[in-house]
């Protein structure tokens, strides 16, 4: 991934733009975050990561095999370098990413999940900085520094009091922030050149296949017969935790540039504690909320970023 020329600079656009902008990558957000509430509830029924992001992508693959074959049609052939550089990129940024971190998922809680894979913007921040030497703005150190410090506020609990394999959840989750990281910066170029839904539509298709895959060499095809619950919540996970955030990101990583895309994303954590009380039941502290507030303060900031 380091030898792919990545550009993650864009061009000066309108504050309504990127208010807009802002918007769509924070919807993104937080339906990404929701497929970790989604996943707890599927592994009640006793199906492991590999069943169930099998079952996530065999919901989503014909949306983006629909959109690729209309791509393929009305747009004009990809060269050979490009093509190979989709399939790494959906082999990195959406199947190793999210196979380690549903893996994350069996061994430490929701909230240890969101706090760990909210290193992401420090990833993508460090890379723009001393690979591609560009300065990182004061504004954005801040935002970025008040909204992990909400996150911290709002997920001290989940660090203290996770189930199961700390360590070993914890680095899987860590594994998969990294790969996603390579991801969303690894697409700044491409993104513009071929278009968002091109590249998400191509890139999902290679993730597809391989977590499909994946699934029928490592379990038995009789594994696909599950209660009716399990294919309920996963058209949840592959059509509104996948397809739409995965399209949404795209467009306001064009629109906003790859490291304000990620920082924006970070109202994601925050969203897992109002649906970590409205669907599994855990309550909502004092201390969680000032973290919110914390949080959507660094997101105001970024807002009021000029560009």
């Amino acid at each position: 991934m380091s030898k792919i020329a990545i550009d993650t600079s864009v061009a000066p656009v309108p504050r309504s733009a990127l208010v807009a902008g802002l918007a769509i990558a924070i919807a993104g957000a937080i339906l990404f975050s929701t497929k970790a509430v989604v996943a707890k509830l599927l592994y009640r029924y006793h199906i492991d990561a590999v069943t169930l992001i099998a079952f996530r992508m065999l919901f989503s693959l014909p949306v983006f095999a629909g959109v690729a074959i209309w791509k393929m049609r009305t747009q004009p052939p990809l060269s050979v370098r490009d093509r190979w550089r989709l399939v790494g990129l959906g082999l990195v940024g959406y199947y190793l990413s999210s196979y380690l971190d549903f893996l994350g998922l069996q061994y430490i809680s929701v909230g240890l999940e969101r706090l760990i894979l909210f290193l992401t913007p420090t990833f993508v921040l460090l890379i723009t900085a001393v690979f591609l030497k560009r300065r990182i703005g004061a504004a954005q150190w801040l935002a970025l520094g008040l909204s992990y410090c909400g996150i911290v506020l709002v997920f001290v609990h989940d660090l203290g009091a996770g189930a199961g394999s700390i360590v070993t959840g914890s680095l899987l989750v860590l594994g998969s922030a990294v790969a996603y990281a390579a991801y969303l910066l690894g697409t700044g170029e491409m993104v513009r050149r071929i278009g968002s839904l091109r590249l998400v539509a191509y890139a999902m298709c290679v993730s597809s296949a391989a977590c499909i895959a994946q699934f029928f060499i490592l379990r038995p095809a009789s594994l696909l017969v599950q209660p009716l619950q399990v294919y309920g919540l996963s058209l949840v996970n592959g059509i509104f935790c996948t397809i739409f955030p995965v399209f949404m990101t795209m467009i306001a990583v064009q629109r906003i540039g790859a490291p304000v895309a990620s920082q924006a994303g970070m109202i994601g954590p925050v969203s897992t504690l109002f649906l970590g009380w409205a669907i599994l039941g855990e309550p909502i502290t004092a201390v969680q909320l000032g973290g919110t507030g914390l949080v959507l303060a660094g997101i105001y900031l970024l807002s009021l970023k000029k560009t």
